[in-house]
């Protein structure tokens, strides 16, 4: 795609907004000043009047822009990057330069106000969002453990406030589907539930060429209940539960210089979760107490071809049942000119993992038998009684927490004060299990013919456990001065500490298994061995430390034009210390490793405009830009000071202008043209790969009346080709393509529909 053709369609939408106004992304032609932040518990006002970086996306876009996801969201929020590769499992989130690929998030999860702990879980479809709120920088001092980047709340719709049922059918090529089902009644004044079902089916856009069939299929489905019951006209209780199964195949990694996909070995993702949370909110008029109770559930399976080439070398499965309990009492005041809130939170976690990796011919020789083999200095060679080797792994990882929170402001009439701080404390376990039975023949070199001097067993079953307690204080004090206008404008600073936990790395116990099954057979070997081998530092090779991090930022929100011109700006800088990075080793490990970066800093700046000069056009642009380096990361062999940080985009850019008209009594007409843009995104701590700047633009029209919505949508309508992941295993080079061009129809129907 020719980049000049997306700068100018940008800056196209650029110059119609400097017309017009916006700020988050907000409704079309309203603030939204009075009722929404009723489904809210630790907001209080409108995001836009908030001395925060933020982001909100309301219904009439989450449909233009067909936003259905969290990783939807990516480029819309600026500086908020979420690709699309791998599986559902991956969830990768990079935010300001800070990021994570596996283990712990960097961005908290909230839906319907209820807490997700597992960032594995975090990518599922939701139908009838109502609003998305995406809030950027530290957010640890009111929620907590891993929102160092920043927080997302998704809000679905409230049967209280909305009655009817809702249809939604999707059908694309590729071919891909997608069809939503919902209703919403209320039986008497004080009970309302909805009932929502979302499905959908993808057969993929990527072709495995070892046996010619699709792989990157997708099929999943979320059901959600959801009730409220006006208890008393100070009590409302909410309750939803929410199930959500995905069937994956493949993960479309293709050797570069190759261009194609060709592994032999089956690779899938399934996963099956439940959640249901329950909220309870007293208002008895002075002050609000809440109760958010949680219980979640995950039962999941990945198992990968993970040399991803047509060779027998080694496989890895990783299956998982998970529970968690989470409780929230949040509460809140105001007594005149100060304002307060306070919680307890608290959690428990059990996570039960089976994660065997197996070696087979291949992987033997590469993994164990050529090092020997190939010594010239070595006068024997190995052979292996079996064709592959199974190298388990099972284990028990209980997680607990503990915090307590506190935020205060002060209006000081034009001037607001606020200072937040929270103690949070956390302690992991790791109890594992693992074991090998396998054997091997030992052969001089020199013998004619070939005579086994040793038949030695390999026997591991080893136990242990590790354990491990964070405890941390989380600061957090912010200034905001309003501006003499008539358009809620003001200007903010702040100075907040980002908090991410610790923890253990699974995936690496195959490499810990590996160095003890080398060591044991050299211990056997004739003329090396001596000496009982210690093993191993198991401890030192999976386990990781805390990330932390202070975040300054500067920032304004400028309301022009009687409101209808609202503009975000934010500058930012973040210390962090012990960033944890997902690395693949040199050589011929087997596992990925998070890792510990001494020390990184990040810079950059963000600006969001939202304009609604009349009643036909509506534009939104979002452009940030991050800096973000190692200032002390040595990884044993190389130095990286002053090297990018890998994954996190330099640029994120995002502009929609969109022009409606009606046409007859009934019907109205609706054209958006819109684009995405992210880049550079650098692969490795090297710097010596990367993804440029790219863009895909997107365009629909939509036909509507009371009803009925037709809608024809394109996708990558030029056919941009980008990778949205690059990585390096057993010496080879992997990428995964983005999708191509997509296209197709979208019908919505709404049947006895009313609003309060």
């Amino acid at each position: 795609m020719d980049i000049r053709y997306v700068l100018c369609v940008s800056l196209m939408a650029l110059s119609l907004a400097g017309h017009a106004n916006i700020s988050e992304i907000e409704s079309d032609t309203t603030r939204w000043l009075g009722d929404v932040t009723v489904t809210a518990i630790k907001q209080k006002e409108d995001l836009s009047l908030q001395p925060l970086a933020a982001t909100v996306i309301r219904q009439p876009q989450l449909e233009r822009w067909g936003v259905n996801a969290m990783k939807n969201v990516s480029e819309i929020s600026p500086n908020f990057y979420m690709p699309d590769y791998g599986s559902r499992m991956t969830s990768s989130i990079y935010v300001r330069g800070i990021g994570a690929r596996m283990e712990q998030p960097v961005v908290g999860l909230s839906v319907d106000n209820v807490p997700y702990l597992n960032k594995d879980n975090y990518d599922f479809d939701v139908a009838d969002i109502e609003r998305i709120e995406v809030l950027r920088g530290p957010q640890s001092t009111l929620y907590g453990r891993n929102t160092m980047g920043g927080q997302i709340n998704i809000y679905t719709l409230q049967p209280m406030s909305y009655q009817g049922s809702r249809v939604m059918g999707s059908v694309g090529n590729g071919p891909e589907a997608r069809m939503a089902l919902s209703h919403y009644a209320k039986f008497n004044p004080s009970l309302a539930m909805g009932f929502t079902g979302f499905f959908s089916y993808s057969k993929g856009f990527y072709t495995n060429y070892y046996k010619d069939y699709k792989v990157g299929s997708d099929k999943s489905a979320n059901l959600r209940w959801k009730t409220q019951w006006q208890v008393s006209p100070t009590v409302a209780v909410d309750n939803v539960a929410s199930f959500t199964l995905s069937r994956q195949g493949g993960y479309p990694y293709e050797l570069v210089g190759s261009g194609k996909i060709n592994y032999n070995d089956t690779c899938f993702y399934r996963r099956n979760a439940f959640s249901d949370g329950l909220t309870v909110k007293w208002n008895p008029g002075k002050f609000t107490l809440s109760s958010i109770t949680s219980v979640q559930y995950i039962d999941d399976n990945m198992t990968l071809d993970q040399d991803f080439m047509p060779l027998d070398y080694f496989t890895l499965t990783q299956a998982r049942h998970e529970w968690a309990l989470t409780q929230d009492v949040v509460a809140r005041g105001a007594v005149d000119k100060y304002s307060w809130i306070a919680g307890v939170f608290g959690f428990y976690k059990h996570t039960s993992m089976h994660a065997p990796v197996t070696l087979k011919e291949d992987g033997i020789a590469r993994l164990i038998t050529d090092r020997v083999n190939t010594n010239d200095r070595i006068p024997v060679r190995i052979e292996w009684g079996e064709p592959s080797i199974r190298l388990g792994s099972d284990f028990e990882i209980p997680t607990w927490g503990l915090a307590m929170y506190h935020q205060s402001t002060v209006d000081l009439g034009r001037v607001n004060l606020s200072l937040g701080m929270r103690l949070d404390y956390e302690k992991t376990s790791l109890d594992y299990h693992s074991l090998c039975n396998t054997s091997y023949s030992v052969f001089m070199k020199s013998g004619v013919p070939p005579v086994a001097i040793l038949n030695g067993d390999v026997k591991i079953d080893d136990n242990g456990k590790l354990s491990d307690h964070f405890l941390e204080f989380v600061p957090k004090f912010t200034v905001s001065y309003d501006l003499p206008m008539h358009s809620g404008s003001s200007v903010y600073a702040s100075v907040g500490k980002g908090y991410k936990s610790g923890g253990y790395n699974t995936q690496m116990f195959s490499e810990v298994l590996q160095q003890r099954l080398m060591s044991d057979m050299m211990q056997n070997m004739p003329g090396m061995g001596g000496g009982a081998s210690e093993g191993p530092d198991v401890d030192n090779i999976v386990s990781y430390r805390p990330e932390k991090s202070w975040n300054y930022e500067v920032g304004a929100h400028i309301g022009c034009a009687e409101g209808r011109v609202m503009t975000d700006l934010a500058l930012f800088y973040i210390d962090c210390r012990d960033q944890q990075l997902t690395m693949f080793p040199e050589g011929t490990t087997t596992g990925r490793i998070t890792t510990n970066a001494g020390r990184t800093r990040s810079f950059g700046a963000e600006v969001q405009v939202r304009c609604n000069p009349n009643e036909h056009w509506a534009m939104n642009v979002s452009y940030g830009y991050t800096n973000a380096k190692f200032l002390r990361f040595v990884d044993g062999e190389n130095d990286y000071r002053n090297h990018y940080v890998p994954y996190a985009p330099s640029n994120t850019l995002f502009a929609s202008a969109t022009y409606s008209h009606s046409v007859g009594s009934r019907w109205s007409l609706e054209y958006n043209l819109n684009t995405r843009g992210v880049g550079r995104i650098y692969w490795n701590e090297e710097n010596d790969a990367s993804q440029p700047f790219y863009a895909q633009l997107g365009a629909s029209v939509t036909a509507k009346c009371d009803w009925l919505s037709i809608e024809g949508w394109m996708e990558n309508v030029t056919g941009t080709k980008f990778d949205t992941f690059y990585f390096e295993s057993m010496s080879n080079r992997f990428l995964q393509r983005g999708k191509p061009r997509r296209f197709g129809v979208t019908v919505r129907l709404e049947f006895g529909a009313s609003r309060k």
